[in-house]
């Protein structure tokens, strides 16, 4: 148990590689840093949860931009260290859409990179985010269909009602 976790924190850590290189330099730097995984991780299991992951954020990145902004308090998401806004994006992503991985180990493996890769605050502040995230999400899990973010003050918006 304890190498498979190992693996998917090393995974974890390479798709925020691949999710900061983009952020900083566009999306046309998707190939290179994607393929900087391939090259790096030997093990091919933590290659496919890598991949996984940074599809995953890809594929709902407005939904989870959306989560962030709308839980982080006076905090601007483009204002944002770079590394803690990627952090959050993965940890969001876990948290809503990775129904394997329990809601307390997404966070905790986020709290530990923001801390690994930022500053000495990001921890906290990641930690904060992403169990307010989790309590107003219900935390909800794959194959339910995902709540809508909370509106401006933290209320959980209609599912019906469109995103703001």
């Amino acid at each position: 148990m304890t190498a498979i976790l190992r693996r998917r924190s090393r995974a974890r850590e390479y798709a925020l590689h691949v999710l900061y290189m983009v952020d900083v330099r566009g999306e046309d730097a998707y190939g290179e840093a994607t393929a900087y995984v391939e090259t790096q991780a030997r093990d091919p299991e933590i290659r496919a949860f890598a991949r996984s992951l940074v599809e995953g954020v890809r594929a709902h990145r407005e939904e989870i931009d959306g989560w962030i902004r709308r839980t982080a308090k006076n905090w601007d998401l483009e204002r944002m260290a770079v590394l803690d806004r990627n952090v959050l994006r993965l940890g969001v992503y876990e948290l809503l859409h990775a129904g394997e991985v329990p809601a307390k180990v997404a966070i905790n493996e986020a709290i530990e990179m923001a801390k690994r890769y930022s500053t000495s605050q990001s921890g906290a502040f990641v930690n904060g985010i992403l169990d307010r995230i989790r309590i107003l999400s219900g935390e909800k899990r794959e194959g339910a269909p995902a709540p809508a973010p909370p509106d401006a003050e933290g209320v959980p918006a209609d599912p019906a009602s469109p995103p703001r």
